[in-house]
């Protein structure tokens, strides 16, 4: 699976890269970071036939709105013309997600902490229902700062929504600096344990090892995968950088980081 994953996975950072250069706009290092992740979710894992009975993704870390919408794209889920609109005037897709604008976009999300919750309240849902559907999210190590995350940890686990998984994007960047550094939340996978849930370590850019880790059996529980991510994964010179949260992709960069993923 690892070749043709990486393969798939090296297109959708293609299109990251030239959506980012054509809008201007930021957040690209926080978008390169999860497309490992998505590219298991959208290929591998979600059960997205027959669409109405789909299980749901939603992406709570929602600036890192180019990933989604590039990873759709690949999935063939919105046609590719949607992203030229990306980020413009009168366009087609806001920098962070309005569900009302392309399929697959499942909520409306921008204010860290919600979309974790919203999941948390749809998979609720969908046990009253007695429906086999499960929902997935993923959130940022900044994001799981916010006082909500907490909150619906407590939630999920109270209510054994084992249709539930999480996954947390740590890159151990967020936009001011180290996450650790800023608000630290170590040790996580203990925090995660203690609040009830299901947790697992993994690499965040090894397909089997994140696939193996949604697949795994939660014991009743929901389920929360803690990937060690690397901000602007694939692109050398915007790995690991703080400024690639916020930095431009100008022309320049847009053409090194191509070659570099050909």
């Amino acid at each position: 699976m690892g070749t043709e994953r990486a393969r798939t996975s090296n297109e959708i950072r293609k299109i990251v890269i030239e959506l980012a250069n054509k809008s201007k706009s930021p957040h690209v290092g926080s978008s390169l970071s999860c497309v490992d992740i998505l590219t298991v979710l959208y290929f591998d894992v979600l059960n997205l036939q027959p669409w109405g009975e789909r299980d749901i993704f939603i992406l709570s870390k929602a600036h890192a709105a180019m990933a989604l919408y590039s990873t759709l794209a690949r999935r063939g889920i919105i046609e590719e013309k949607v992203l030229h609109g990306y980020y413009q005037n009168e366009g087609t897709l806001p920098a962070h997600l309005d569900r009302f604008t392309a399929k697959g976009v499942e909520v409306s999300a921008g204010s860290l902490g919600h979309g974790f919750n919203m999941g948390l309240g749809i998979a609720f849902g969908f046990k009253k229902k007695d429906q086999n559907r499960k929902v997935y999210t993923l959130i940022g190590d900044g994001e799981s700062q916010e006082g909500s995350i907490w909150e619906g940890a407590l939630f999920g686990s109270k209510l054994g929504l084992d249709n539930f998984t999480a996954i947390m994007d740590y890159n151990n960047l967020q936009g001011y600096g180290r996450a650790r550094e800023i608000c630290s939340f170590e040790p996580v996978k203990s925090k995660w344990e203690a609040f009830g849930w299901h947790a697992i370590e993994v690499g965040g850019h090894d397909f089997d090892a994140i696939k193996g880790a949604l697949c795994e059996d939660t014991q009743g529980k929901p389920k929360i995968i803690i990937a060690h991510t690397t901000k602007g994964k694939g692109v050398s010179f915007m790995e690991n950088q703080l400024i690639w949260h916020y930095y431009i992709v100008t022309d320049e960069h847009r053409d090194k980081a191509l070659r570099e993923l050909e």
